[in-house]
């Protein structure tokens, strides 16, 4: 399982996750909100499924000498 979020793709998707998860505490306090731990957990590990089938990677690509 190869990285294939950038830096930045990474931080959005846990400030996105950690909001959204934040729903099932304040707010309308629903169960939606778990869907928030989607993007924290690929965020966290740095892939993302759909990434790959979509052949989508923003993480800087590491070339060999």
């Amino acid at each position: 399982m190869e990285k294939n979020e950038g830096s930045l793709d990474r931080a959005v998707r846990v400030a996105l996750g950690l909001g959204v998860l934040s729903l099932t505490v304040v707010g309308p306090q629903t169960w939606w909100g778990l869907l928030g731990l989607l993007p924290l957990l690929t965020g966290l590990v740095g892939f993302c499924p759909a990434y790959t089938l979509f052949g989508i990677r923003t993480c800087p690509v590491k070339r060999e000498n």
